[in-house]
């Protein structure tokens, strides 16, 4: 099997297959270069920066690109007039979300939380060996995760919501169309 063949196959289930490899791509990346250079190089000051940009890389691409497009969600963070931070959320309407692709959506929350799970993994490693340097890579990178499990979950709760709204619609409406047109039937009203 050549590698233009198992391409096709690993993104013919995925409706966005470029967007769903970058999600998984900065992730992977943060972690392997974490993992190798930590093994095998000892310079934290590089560790500490590209894994950190890494993450951030990770972050951006979560919060503004995949986000949108694998789940049609999107979080953001404002300032008020007076000077507070109002968190916002937002997703599409129900009809919208239930046309997402389910492996997109897959693959968008199970590396959202396999990635969170891998730092805190690494943190747990980084405090056995007594390396407090390593643990605010990881701390700095396990933020980063968490904010967008904790913007796209609170996103996540209005969706379900409006899927709720959207489908509970449309039964309302097929119920008072069928009673209507029994009831029509029923008294011969044409």
């Amino acid at each position: 099997m050549n590698a233009v063949c198992l391409f096709q196959v690993v993104t013919e289930n995925y409706a966005n297959p470029v967007t769903c490899l970058f999600h998984v791509l900065f992730k992977a990346g943060a972690l392997v270069f974490y993992i190798l250079f930590s093994l095998f190089v000892k310079s934290f000051v590089i560790i500490f920066v590209i894994t950190v940009f890494l993450a951030a890389l990770d972050f951006w691409v979560v919060k503004n690109v995949s986000g949108r497009i694998l789940v049609g969600m999107r979080w953001w963070n404002e300032i008020d007039d007076e000077g507070n931070s109002v968190w916002k959320f937002e997703c599409l309407d129900g009809e919208a979300l239930a046309r997402m692709n389910k492996k997109d959506s897959w693959l968008f929350w199970w590396t959202l939380y396999l990635t969170a799970a891998a730092w805190i993994i690494l943190g747990i490693f980084s405090l056995i060996r007594l390396e407090a340097d390593y643990l605010l890579v990881v701390g700095v990178c396990l933020t980063l995760s968490l904010a967008n499990i904790v913007g796209f979950t609170r996103c996540n709760k209005d969706a379900k919501k409006n899927i709720r709204g959207y489908f509970e619609g449309h039964a309302q409406n097929a119920i008072t169309s069928r009673i209507t047109s029994t009831l029509q039937s029923a008294f011969g009203v044409i």
